[in-house]
């Protein structure tokens, strides 16, 4: 699970059925790899099991505390019910001039490399974007310069998280890993806190998020207010920057997709620049993405713990069993995607036969879905219809394949060559 995690999920769906099981540091635990079967733990006994004890929790709790990520029960119903209005699909809209905004630094570097031909990490200015666009949002701030070592502290936490192993390299290496982690952390913290600070200093708006988490009644303490906005951040711009990065290898790999994508946006579009009123016809943007989605879902893994007795797939699931779904797995299933490693946007079009609603997870499912989908779709949509305007080219010495660690990433970065159309 720690040197192949894709390849052993995988196998084990093929090789064993629909629900299998395994031992992990002497626990067991229940993979359940049919539709069916995840919608009865997300959705229909969704009250039965919680993320409480699981490894996701005991990954994410050090870093984002009591956030809507890692709360249970009462905490997380105030959260989400604070948190709502500003994610309705009604409301995203009026952010668009925030992401075109944002983008448009980013195209006038595009343009630059360009010019000079220097190749770009295109991971690391997606990631950047994308953070920029979320504090906006957010609390109305430009992220400035801060964006590069954010991403970098980013980086270091997921890198600890999801490979780290006591055992691996000696007790040195382990205590510098350790020693990289606490200061990524206390750097995240550190900005956290100044944007709320800063925010601190102005007029409340009831429009403003920030400043409705700051007026909220159960908000109890600093450290609950800075768990809060740090969980917004890291969950809403890390998963729709590996989204866009995915979206343009994918392109690169299609370039006859990214001609179509191109003549959409100009069709669309024209010369100008994209705002909420083009969305809904952006169709293929909006396939795209969701294509990049199924074949690399961010989030890959995800872990509930049985809170009462319950029966899958015949199988008596006792009370405190660790249950775990992977989205790669059901994305892959030849069962219910046709071709399933192939990259066909068109899956996703208004002709197109229906999907099992619970064998594309992207966002999760059930009550516990991610609240900030609908803002993530719109804003991949219109940077991805932004970027059009440039082909983008992986450099020969940059080797693609996926890594999985909290979310999935290319392992090598996305280093691309930059031409214009």
């Amino acid at each position: 699970m720690r040197g192949r995690p894709l390849e052993f999920v995988t196998d084990l769906a093929t090789s064993y059925g629909d629900i299998t099981s395994h031992l992990l540091h002497g626990q067991r635990l229940v993979m359940v790899h049919h539709p069916d079967l995840v919608r009865r733990v997300l959705r229909d006994n969704g009250h039965g099991y919680t993320k409480q004890g699981t490894p996701d929790d005991m990954m994410l709790r050090p870093l984002l505390g009591n956030g809507l990520l890692t709360s249970s029960g009462r905490d997380w119903e105030l959260q989400r019910k604070m948190y709502a209005p500003a994610f309705r699909p009604a409301r995203i809209t009026a952010y668009d001039e925030v992401v075109t905004d944002c983008t448009q630094a980013l195209v006038k570097h595009l343009a630059e490399a360009a010019e000079s031909g220097e190749p770009l990490p295109m991971d690391h200015h997606l990631t950047g974007l994308t953070l920029g666009i979320l504090i906006r949002v957010i609390s109305g701030t430009d992220v400035g310069e801060i964006g590069n070592g954010f991403g970098e502290a980013v980086d270091a936490v997921n890198r600890f998280i999801g490979e780290f192993d006591p055992a691996a390299g000696g007790e040195e290496q382990a205590k510098e890993r350790m020693r990289a982690y606490l200061q990524a952390r206390k750097f995240l913290h550190l900005v956290t806190g100044t944007l709320i600070a800063a925010r601190n200093g102005q007029r409340a708006s009831a429009d403003d998020l920030l400043g409705q988490i700051i007026g909220a009644d159960h908000i109890a303490s600093t450290d609950d207010l800075r768990d809060q906005v740090l969980t917004l951040i890291m969950a809403g711009h890390e998963t729709t920057a590996k989204t866009l990065t995915w979206a343009l290898h994918l392109l690169d790999q299609h370039p006859d997709v990214a001609d179509q994508l191109a003549e959409e946006v100009q069709r669309v579009v024209g010369d100008g620049v994209p705002d909420a009123s083009h969305f809904p016809d952006l169709q293929l943007c909006r396939n795209v993405i969701s294509e990049s989605m199924r074949l690399y879902p961010p989030v890959w893994l995800m872990s509930r713990r049985s809170v009462a007795d319950d029966e899958l797939g015949g199988y008596t699931i006792p009370a405190g069993t660790l249950v775990s779904i992977s989205q790669w797995v059901l994305h892959h299933d030849p069962r219910f995607h046709e071709e399933p490693y192939a990259f066909r946007p068109s899956r996703f079009g208004p002709d197109a036969p229906d999907m099992h609603p619970f064998s594309y997870l992207p966002f999760g499912g059930g009550s516990r879905v991610c609240i900030g989908q609908h803002l993530a779709i719109f804003e991949a949509t219109l940077v991805l219809a932004m970027l059009s305007r440039f082909r983008f080219s992986v450099t020969p010495d940059c080797v693609v394949e996926p890594e999985a660690l909290v979310t999935m990433r290319p392992r090598n970065g996305l280093s691309t060559k930059v031409t214009r159309r």
